[in-house]
């Protein structure tokens, strides 16, 4: 692929700090740090299995999109890359799947990319308008019997022949419902451009503020696990034994007094248990493996619901206020748009869009969080039958081993000492963690930050954000709406989360689902990763808590115990001291 010099706004290949390794082709696109996803050095067995970025191939040509055919993974020094690759059969480059070398598919046609849209723009009004129904209808119940499937397995039991298959079974199912995510994700992206253009079209230019309140969802799994959560706080709260058990100083002395007195046991048969049954399929970082999911340890869950009963959260005045600010919001766009053709075509656009938020919480459940899991838990039953065999010390160490490496260990205990192996990439990630990686590499041109889902990431406004002339001072993203001053608190693993105290402002890399107990405290957020549209920034709006994202530099910047001044009107982090 030739990128015209008139196009090229920059270009990074690589420095003695971060070297790049180079294939043909790869240098001419634009490959961008996900932080958003995957803020932590992979570990070899996720990128070898695929991430979020496996099925985008059937997205492009199922929708037939005319800005990218494929998106591509690279692991750079332990970081993930990731690449639109356009419609454009002049593109030769190469990317990994499943440990081996594949082409992207790109048209034969030259003129694919002038003619295809005709067909997006054909049948994107049918999914949006559909997709929901399918959802419900057919999709998650789809979903649900591959996880009653995979959940009702007797790992325990099974053979390390039989794990061997379930696993294969596992990355299945992961491909295909990876498949569902992007259909999903495309057509609800469809119906949120889809109002963004009716508004500019009947209301002139928009206002960001009032969009990102108007994708909150009050009526999805994030909220249902929220509310679960709360109610255990309240029956705790009622009871004075059950209070007494979660004074205890950790997760593990308050699991110790559960296992004390039939009332405390019946909590853990009758609440924990099923809790994590429901809502345990997820880990801090959703999109690895290396990292326990709240269905192995309780701790999580347990901490989550100390922080309740400390600051006596109140689900029902929480989701009642986001209820309140959603219909405020559809009012406030409403209600100055005369009667006739265009308030009709407004309200017609609006009702798609609010019919739609509940997928994307939804869709991290069933697919970012659940299925990812359900992955991990199958890699670490073969792990435990290595561990027997007395291959290797932890179940956790297959995911230091690379696709290919766990089947022939299986199959042939003999073939090589995994131990060692392990042992040095276990010390190759530690010593990737302490690298600073760059938020893009190869080429930037003004056709690749055109590409639409780099939002995402904050594109192309990072991209032509010049560096805050004040030391002090931090900027990003303006994601959820107000000012707010407090202490700092960052927070790098899930070990942190009990530390933080109500009212001080969380400075983080990224957050997923798994963060959200951290929003019933915090006053205020800063993350380094993610766009107005991203997780962190649709939880804040949600919350009412003012946020900031996308600053690449704020855990570099901020410290614990920083005095802040959060604006996330204005997208500006004030570092007090």
């Amino acid at each position: 692929m030739v990128v015209k010099e008139s196009q090229v706004l920059g270009t990074f290949y690589g420095d003695e700090s971060f070297p790049v390794e180079w294939a043909d082709g790869e240098k001419e696109l634009f490959w961008v740090l996900d932080d958003l996803h995957c803020p932590n050095p992979l570990s070899p067995l996720y990128f070898d299995l695929g991430g979020w970025w496996l099925t985008c191939d059937h997205m492009f040509r199922r929708f037939g999109t005319p800005f990218a055919c494929d998106w591509i993974a690279k692991n750079v020094n332990g970081y993930l890359y990731t690449a639109a690759i356009p419609a454009d059969p002049s593109v030769r480059a190469e990317a990994n799947e499943y440990q081996a070398r594949y082409v992207p598919r790109v048209p034969h046609d030259p003129e694919h990319a002038a003619t295809i849209g005709a067909y997006l723009g054909f049948v994107l009004p049918h999914y949006a308008a559909n997709f929901l129904d399918w959802w419900r209808e057919r999709l998650r119940p789809e979903i649900e019997r591959n996880f009653a499937y995979l959940d009702g397995y007797d790992t325990e039991n099974a053979s390390l022949v039989e794990l061997a298959v379930l696993l294969e079974d596992a990355i299945d199912i992961h491909d295909r419902h990876w498949k569902i995510h992007w259909m999903l994700n495309f057509a609800q992206f469809s119906a949120t451009m889809a109002l963004n253009a009716t508004i500019e079209e009947v209301k002139g230019a928009g206002d960001p503020a009032l969009v990102g309140r108007l994708q909150s969802s009050i009526d999805d799994r994030n909220w249902d696990s929220i509310e679960a959560l709360w109610r255990m706080k309240e029956e705790i709260k009622g009871d004075s034994d059950l209070r007494t058990a979660f004074a205890g100083d950790t997760a593990a002395d308050i699991v110790r007094a559960l296992e004390d007195g039939e009332r405390r046991l019946a909590f853990l048969r009758d609440r924990l248990e099923p809790y994590q049954q429901e809502f345990g399929y997820k880990a801090i970082w959703s999109h690895e493996l290396s990292f326990p999911t709240w269905r192995e340890s309780p701790a999580p869950i347990l901490e989550a619901v100390r922080g309740y009963l400390e600051t006596d959260y109140d689900y029902p005045a929480a989701i009642g206020a986001v209820k309140a600010d959603l219909e405020s919001a559809v009012a406030e766009l409403m209600d100055s748009v005369p009667e006739g053709e265009g308030r009709g075509r407004l309200q017609q656009s609006l009702d798609l869009s609010l019919k739609m938020n509940p997928l994307t919480p939804d869709h991290h459940f069933y697919i970012d969080q659940g299925t990812n899991a359900r992955l991990r838990l199958v890699a670490i039953a073969i792990g435990r039958k290595l561990v027997e065999a007395g291959l290797v010390d932890h179940p956790e160490d297959v995911v230091y081993l690379h696709y290919n490496e766990l089947r022939v260990l299986t199959a042939n205990p003999e073939a090589f000492d995994p131990r060692p192996v392990v042992s040095e990439r276990r010390d190759e990630r530690e010593r990737q963690a302490l690298i600073r990686p760059p938020e893009w590499i190869g080429t930037a041109s003004e056709d690749a930050l055109a590409f639409p889902y780099l939002s995402l990431w904050g594109f192309p406004e990072k991209f032509h954000r010049k560096p805050p002339e004040k030391v002090d001072e931090v900027h990003g993203l303006a994601a959820s709406p107000g000012v707010v001053e407090g202490t700092a608190h960052y927070v790098a693993s899930l070990d942190e989360f009990d530390q933080v105290k109500e009212g001080e402002i969380l400075v983080c890399q990224m957050t997923n689902p798994a963060w959200v107990v951290l929003f019933t405290k915090i006053a205020g957020l800063v993350t380094d990763a993610g766009g107005v549209a991203s997780h962190p920034a649709v939880v804040a709006r949600e919350f009412g808590i003012p946020a900031v994202v996308g600053t690449s530099i704020a855990t570099e910047r901020i410290k614990s115990g920083d005095r802040v001044r959060v604006n996330g009107t204005s997208g500006v982090v004030e570092v007090l001291r």
